[in-house]
């Protein structure tokens, strides 16, 4: 019990730690094939919250629209789970090499808050 409050108040106390902690910023090249691959998906997944906005304001069967809710929902874990393939392959592994142990510390915050 009392290893598990320190745990909490080790995490709660060490904000920096986190991801967000700080202005972080990733070039991504606009013509590589990932970059490519994240915005298709996000473009898909935005006319699908538009084409449930349409169905919510066509007065469409609850049912119908809840069903396509749950389609976004997996096209957004979908991009969640590539998105963070992506961030392993390269950010994490190039701060690694580089000396910087803690990206690790912030990808375990991340995968914590994922998963709530």
């Amino acid at each position: 019990m009392e290893e598990k409050k320190q745990l909490t108040e080790m995490t709660e106390n060490q904000p920096a730690m986190c991801c967000c902690a700080g202005p972080k910023h990733k070039y991504r090249d606009k013509n590589s094939k990932e970059y490519k691959s994240l915005i298709s998906r996000l473009n898909r997944i935005e006319g699908q919250v538009r084409g449930v906005r349409n169905m919510v304001e066509a007065d469409r069967y609850c049912v119908d629209i809840l069903m396509q809710v749950s389609a976004i929902q997996s096209a957004l874990n979908s991009f969640n789970k590539e998105l963070l393939a992506q961030h392993i392959k390269s950010c994490v592994v190039h701060d690694i090499r580089e000396g910087k142990d803690e990206v690790v510390d912030e990808l375990v915050c991340m995968l914590q808050k994922l998963m709530k």
